[in-house]
């Protein structure tokens, strides 16, 4: 088990660290051949992470064809600490304590519940009494995920809950002595993808619930802006003096596309009191026209919003996130052909991997990031 807490590791032992990460299996040798190190600063920087317990020797190779030694192989330790991620909606909360590479020890999911700023420390303390309490191995690290622009773990602004009127960092940094960050959810869903999903450098994560937010990642670092306001494309306008939205704008994306709406528009269409996704799907199930027409209305209306990324961000994916787009793959195709600008003949969008976790897995590698001192972090399995 890791033997210095919360440490912020040095260049060199971090770049040694992603060699061994990247490469699985590989022999000091090697690694001085990749990072350009000697051999005598390998060695010293391996047994170092071989007593902190973040790598083990896992078997020997194969000698060089100059004969010699065969080398003992090392590999990653993801077991070597614990990480607590959340994901807290305006009227859920999800949890998991996890490993490093993202396996789950214990989840936890509360649902129609009510979250503000009263109630999300109680929340929060007694979720990560439930996912600790059979545990005593090394926290190194905990990542709250918010809907709303956060700015340097300082909520900023959430349309849908008053979270922001709290300083929720603080409060948690009070009761808690492992490092604690707050983000963006989209965000998060971004940097999930970039870590645990996808072999791309440049990714835009699209997460659509009762808002629109866009994730954007860059060799392993979110594109935040100077404020944390980089990648709310749900506020850009669609219509002009529009509906009115809660960040001060008429006509934004988000009135008119995210999930909340569709539902809205048809729970009004069918004469029903309410919808969600799983009714979504029954609708499309039994051939409705009108469900049929409203979700293409949906991706023509959402592909505006992502040309206007891709001109913007230029990224290699655009991923998706919504259990709308999930559950109905070919909605992928009717947006593919509404982009019909060059700017959208290279990127390639598709569904997320993650799913509804991605904001969780965000989370892990969020703190799994700084624990490491490594931000072009890949951990997916091919």
């Amino acid at each position: 088990m890791v033997v210095n807490k919360y440490k912020i590791r040095e260049q060199n032992e971090s770049l040694i660290l992603k060699g061994i990460i990247d490469h699985k299996n590989i022999s000091r040798a090697e690694l001085a051949v990749l990072t350009g190190l000697n051999k005598a600063s390998v060695s010293s920087i391996t047994k170092t992470l071989l007593d902190d317990g973040l790598i083990f020797e896992t078997g020997i190779g194969n000698a060089s064809t100059l004969g010699g030694r065969k080398p003992i192989l090392l590999q990653f330790n993801p077991k070597a600490a614990l990480i607590l991620s959340f994901d807290i909606g305006v009227d859920y909360l999800k949890g998991t304590l996890a490993y490093l590479d993202g396996e789950a020890v214990v989840t936890i999911q509360k649902k129609r519940i009510v979250v503000s700023s009263e109630t999300v420390i109680a929340l929060l303390q007694q979720s990560i009494k439930e996912l600790t309490v059979k545990t005593d191995s090394l926290i190194v690290g905990m990542c709250v995920a918010v809907h709303g622009v956060v700015n340097q773990n300082e909520i900023v602004f959430t349309p849908y809950y008053d979270l922001d009127t709290i300083d929720l960092h603080q409060k948690l940094s009070d009761h808690f002595e492992f490092p604690i960050f707050i983000e963006n959810e989209a965000n998060l869903a971004a940097l999930g993808e970039y870590v645990f999903s996808l072999d791309s450098k440049t990714l835009v994560s699209l997460s659509i619930h009762s808002g629109i937010g866009a994730g954007i990642v860059d060799g392993g670092i979110l594109r935040k802006g100077h404020f944390g306001e980089a990648g709310e494309i749900g506020h850009s306008i669609l219509y002009p003096n529009g509906k009115k939205c809660p960040c001060g704008n008429r006509g934004c994306l988000e009135q008119y596309a995210s999930n909340s709406v569709l539902y809205e528009n048809l729970a009004s269409i069918k004469g029903l009191e309410y919808v969600d996704s799983t009714i979504v799907q029954k609708l499309v199930e039994s051939d409705d026209e009108k469900t049929a027409a409203a979700l293409a209305d949906n991706a023509f209306l959402l592909s505006i919003g992502i040309n206007n990324i891709l001109t913007v961000y230029d990224p290699e994916v655009v991923v998706i996130n919504s259990s709308i787009y999930r559950n109905n793959p070919a909605l992928l195709s009717m947006i593919t052909t509404h982009l019909t600008s060059r700017f959208a003949r290279n990127v390639q969008i598709q569904n997320s991997k993650l799913g509804s976790q991605a904001t969780l897995f965000g989370g892990i590698a969020l703190c799994c990031q700084n624990f490491l001192n490594i931000k072009e972090l890949k951990l997916y399995s091919n």
